[in-house]
């Protein structure tokens, strides 16, 4: 096991980030978060508490989960462990961005911008993640990082949860 990214390097990404969104977008007030369950949502729910702090704009926060939305199941799955997906705001007026811990083949956000397209077509879907660990078989690429780093296929990169922050540690290989 090796940590990649400290609890204080992710709180200051997410810093880094929450700004940034709020700049691209020109302000918050048509921007929406949608994390992706289950390592994206409570990262969603913190950025959307930063942008509040930073700019007094409470951001709608929702969730996806992506398990019906899958294309790497190689059979369909026999017990699935389903989660609920909540997105309790038109996704027509706002710029989503969706929310998740890793980045690595690009299936998961697909999955989740199909899951996403059900409740209507949005204004702009952009990506923000904590950890993009390279392994990309989709063209799709993070509008917004904390951290890029190459991992091999034989290691996993785990977002860790806790209250006091997020951290990011190797295992395997």
């Amino acid at each position: 096991m090796q940590e990649i990214l400290t609890k204080e390097a992710a709180s200051q990404g997410l810093q880094r980030l929450a700004a940034e969104i709020v700049d691209r977008l020109s302000g918050a007030e048509e921007l929406a978060l949608v994390g992706i369950r289950r390592g994206g949502a409570p990262i969603a729910v913190h950025l959307a508490s930063l942008i509040e702090k930073n700019t007094g704009i409470q951001v709608p926060i929702g969730a996806v989960d992506i398990t019906l939305y899958r294309d790497d199941a190689p059979a369909p799955l026999p017990n699935p462990r389903i989660g609920k997906s909540d997105v309790p705001f038109d996704v027509r007026s706002k710029k989503i961005v969706l929310v998740d811990d890793v980045l690595y083949t690009g299936r998961t956000v697909r999955a989740a911008m199909h899951a996403l397209l059900d409740y209507g077509r949005s204004r702009a879907i952009l990506l923000a993640v904590l950890v993009d660990r390279g392994g990309r078989e989709l063209p799709i690429q993070p509008d917004f990082v904390v951290m890029s780093t190459e991992v091999s296929a034989t290691e996993q990169v785990e977002v860790q949860a806790s209250n006091d922050g997020f951290r990011a540690i190797v295992v395997g290989g």
